[in-house]
């Protein structure tokens, strides 16, 4: 019987693997019936990517859409392990760092110019910004009538420290005509069908949002190289705006005459309607705009939710905000569903661009089932809505209050 036990065990390691068969700590009964290429529900393990935190959350795995959840951005840098990603296809099969050149040319381009990184380092001052950059379709499942699209929740941002040379430099090198209007990018990131001639994305930004001082060319996140998922080996900033317009795997900026017509700058792509609409309307492309500077909003990092309390206690609740080109000028939380505001002490970001951190004490009067809000208002008194703001096609823009659960026993 012994014997027979054993051997059953050593049939499941080598059916499921070792790892697998540890993981779920007890026999599979009728484990030699499982039909070939049939997985149990126990295979389905946490997420694992090199370099990135086990507990960051799946949205798409094709392509890659992973969030991380609020109580994980604590940090008042975010770790690289942390940081969301949100791709359009897939990173390039190989990069050959040496001969990795970036070209700057365009209508409105004086003249072309390539620069390898090498020449990037050297020609060019440094800088080092602290940069939130935010998913325009965070917080997207809020939205109701569903919206297509990755159903993100609160953690599509991340406020890390990026390395490179201003974009404004680069371009004035190339020389900048007087017609200048807008900028576009383009990357090596390959279209998920395989096909080298379909475009994945190429968006851009105003020449005026392109010649800020924390509009960068960055190589290096958190000190180190950018991860490949980040980018690697070049990578636009440009915060405040939706993260969609910081191109990945950068080969090539152009100097537009005219709005960026490039892939994804149409349609539904990171475009919301010219005025309020009824939700699930169809809206024509002519009152169709693009998303700029993304709104005021907060976000509770400490306690997680679910917190328990023991009844007279304080709590420290803890978080950050930020207001996409704007600054946050007053930050409050509120236990009861909004009725009435506390305000938090917040600082003063790091610089421009960077979130700003927030703290208060929290007080509750009895035992039982709380909710804490909280609610940024940004430099020019625009304040987060309390519930979902105005519905859009594609489901961006979503900055109501984040709330969390907290149980006083």
């Amino acid at each position: 019987m012994k014997q027979n036990l054993k051997d059953r065990r050593e049939f499941i390691k080598k059916s499921l693997g070792t790892a697998l068969f540890s993981a779920i700590g007890t026999d599979i009964v009728f484990a030699d019936k499982i039909p070939a290429g049939v997985k149990i529900l126990g295979e389905e393990k946490p997420f694992e990517m090199a370099g990135k935190h086990k507990d960051l959350v799946v949205l798409n795995d094709r392509p890659w859409n992973v969030e991380t959840p609020a109580h994980l951005l604590d940090d008042e840098v975010t770790p690289t392990d942390k940081i969301f990603i949100r791709n359009n296809g897939n990173p390039p099969e190989s990069v050959d760092v040496k001969n990795w050149t970036l070209t700057i040319e365009g209508e409105s381009a004086r003249t072309k110019k390539s620069f390898s990184l090498a020449d990037l380092k050297k020609k060019f001052k440094t800088y080092t910004y602290q940069i939130q950059l935010e998913c325009g379709g965070n917080g997207r499942s809020g939205f109701f009538p569903v919206t297509s699209g990755n159903q993100w929740k609160e953690g599509g941002i991340s406020c890390a420290e990026w390395t490179g040379v201003r974009l404004r430099d680069v371009l004035e090198a190339a020389g900048i005509k007087e017609d200048a209007v807008y900028i576009g990018y383009y990357g090596k990131d390959v279209h998920l069908s395989g096909d080298p001639s379909k475009p994945v994305i190429s968006r851009g930004v105003p020449i005026k949002k392109a010649l800020e001082d924390e509009s960068l060319i960055a190589w290096a996140l958190n000190g180190q190289d950018i991860p490949m998922i980040h980018g690697y080996p070049l990578r636009l900033i440009l915060g405040g705006y939706p993260a969609s317009v910081s191109g990945k795997w950068l080969q090539k900026i152009v100097i537009r005459n005219k709005v960026h017509d490039g892939e994804k700058m149409d349609g539904n792509h990171y475009r919301i309607p010219s005025y309020p609409v009824e939700p699930g309307a169809k809206v024509p492309d002519s009152d169709m705009k693009i998303i700029e500077s993304m709104p005021v909003k907060s976000l509770i990092t400490y306690p997680r939710s679910g917190a328990m309390l023991e009844e007279g206690k304080v709590l420290d609740v803890r978080g950050h905000a930020w207001a996409g080109d704007l600054s946050v000028k007053e930050m409050y939380v509120s236990i009861d569903f909004g009725s009435t505001w506390q305000k938090c002490e917040l600082r003063t970001p790091k610089n421009r661009l960077a979130w700003q951190h927030w703290s208060a004490k929290l007080s509750f009067p009895r035992k039982g089932y709380y909710e804490v809000w909280a609610r940024a208002v940004d430099s020019e008194g625009i304040s987060q809505p309390m519930v979902m703001p105005a519905w859009n096609p594609g489901g961006y823009l979503n900055n109501s209050c984040h709330r969390i659960a907290v149980k006083i026993v």
